[in-house]
């Protein structure tokens, strides 16, 4: 062989071991990167489930310490916090007439009732459902329509055309929603940026809003349909 050749395939060699060296670094480092990358992933995952857990023997804390305090309650105590328990349990789900600040919504007709050509306008279950949903999402904590309750348990229907909450029509308009709130002014505000204004003008309708220090709604009177629970094998 040439010496000429010799150098070429010399040079050739050389080349093809610096490609090899430059692959080998390359997928090095991208399995490196890849390896930082599922480490931490690991890792992130680890602390969350960490923070679960914690979360969790806390919540298992403060249960336990729930029992031994009332173990250690005497006979008369311990009726006192079944009590005071039922009697939150009833506030929350509306069982009890309720007083506080908020809010009254009068609905009512853009146009005099007596005007000719005009049909009375009136809430469908729908728009209903997305005036108390607006509510809900601005920081309505209790709500009464007329002289219905609204709770969780608070069918809202269509019979035969009209408007039903609680298995009782809610009448004709013009008709008052009491809101109960923490921050009746920020509710208000968020009501009357809100589109559902909007939404209520075209089918006629507005909504006029007053704060009140004080305001009383009813309880929730209607029959509570619960499950009987029966020990199974008993």
């Amino acid at each position: 062989m040439k010496r000429s050749t010799q150098w070429l395939v010399a040079i050739v060699f050389l080349v093809i071991g610096f490609m090899v060296a430059v692959q080998f670094q390359t997928t090095s480092h991208e399995a490196q990167v890849r390896e930082t990358r599922d480490v931490w992933e690991v890792r992130e995952e680890l602390k969350r489930q960490q923070e679960q857990q914690q979360e969790l023997l806390d919540k298992i804390a403060i249960a336990d310490q729930t029992i031994e305090d009332y173990d250690r309650s005497s006979s008369r105590d311990q009726l006192e916090t079944l009590k005071e328990s039922i009697e939150s349990l009833e506030n929350k789900i509306g069982l009890r007439e309720k007083e506080g600040k908020g809010l009254e919504m009068t609905i009512r007709p853009i146009f005099d009732e007596e005007a000719i050509g005009q049909e009375y306008p009136k809430i469908s279950p729908h728009l209903l459902s997305r005036l108390l949903n607006e509510l809900n999402t601005y920081g309505a904590e209790d709500v009464s329509i007329g002289n219905e309750r609204f709770t969780t348990l608070s069918p809202i229907r269509d019979v035969n055309g009209a408007t039903y909450v609680n298995n009782r029509p809610i009448g004709s308009l013009p008709m008052s929603i009491k809101v109960l709130a923490n921050d009746a002014e920020k509710l208000q505000d968020y009501m009357e940026a809100s589109p559902i204004q909007d939404i209520f003008n075209i089918d006629n309708m507005e909504i006029i809003f007053e704060r009140k220090e004080q305001l009383v709604l009813p309880k929730f009177d209607e029959p509570l349909h619960l499950e009987t629970l029966e020990e199974a094998g008993g």
